[in-house]
């Protein structure tokens, strides 16, 4: 157990925080004193916490759900309905791994954290951060650079194990472009956008969708018949609804439940 002391609870947790190199999302905090003010310089008492590095398998855990949760998120088009349910989705995350009251902490913090508000410079910084640690976390030492890119923050992420960051289908690389949006969202005053990318998979799957809505509207066309695609996530369904959306004789609709959602295209007079 590593303790730390300071003239609050809080102080002493920033001083943990920084000492570890940790941010609060990845500790596990307890707070052993809360400490006295004392009256007149008698009685003064400082403040005790102890904090651990969260284990490596409570990150893994909060990925696997991030990545239950993709195929209903988009990144592109993110309300604010979106952003208090993902906030509410968070707090039960943290409800279903609460193991004692430290926990408690750990929460209450985050909010308080939140409810401030960083600029958008310090919230981009911060994310930086954060993707670096839960890389590192997942056993992917990641290397992050950040750009600007068509109205939209990208997270270009380089590393030696590429594969084990993109996942099978792309489902690791979502997840974690989902936790750094809502991340993104909960920290910063403005809704910015972000993109998470490693190597140059996004430009790949951009070049596949084209790719795919071009075929199936020859298809369409010759046969008459509605085109059901791949199970894909909503933001790709978008980029091939996008593409198709200036045929004036096409139509696309989802079905199915997530994770399974695909798209169909389809001729208007069907």
């Amino acid at each position: 157990m590593t303790k730390f002391t300071g003239e609050t609870v809080d102080s002493a947790i920033e001083k943990g925080l920084a000492s570890l190199q940790l941010n609060r999302v990845d500790a596990d905090i307890s707070v052993i004193d809360e400490g006295k003010k004392g009256f007149l310089g008698f009685g003064k008492k400082e403040a005790v916490v102890s904090i651990e590095p969260r284990p490596k398998e409570v990150v893994e855990k909060k990925l696997n759900q991030a990545v239950g949760r993709i195929d209903d998120f988009d990144f592109v088009e993110y309300s604010e309905n979106d952003i208090k349910a993902d906030k509410k989705a968070l707090d039960n995350q943290v409800e279903d791994t609460k193991e004692s009251k430290q926990v408690d902490q750990v929460k209450s913090d985050s909010k308080n954290e939140i409810s401030t508000g960083l600029s958008d410079e310090e919230a981009i910084e911060q994310l930086s951060v954060y993707l670096t640690d839960v890389t590192r976390e997942l056993g992917t030492a990641t290397a992050v650079t950040v750009s600007e890119e068509a109205g939209k923050v990208m997270y270009q992420l380089e590393s030696t194990k590429k594969g084990q960051l993109i996942g099978k289908r792309g489902k690791t690389l979502n997840a974690l472009q989902y936790l750094a949006q809502v991340y993104m969202h909960h920290l910063g005053k403005n809704r910015v956008s972000v993109i998470v990318n490693v190597g140059d998979y996004r430009q790949r799957r951009e070049a596949i969708m084209e790719r795919m809505a071009k075929q199936s509207l020859r298809k369409v066309r010759d046969t008459g018949q509605p085109v059901f695609l791949e199970p894909m996530p909503a933001f790709e369904r978008k980029q091939i609804h996008s593409i198709l959306s200036k045929e004036s004789d096409i139509k696309t609709h989802s079905e199915g439940n997530e994770p399974h959602r695909y798209l169909v295209v389809e001729l208007k007079n069907n």
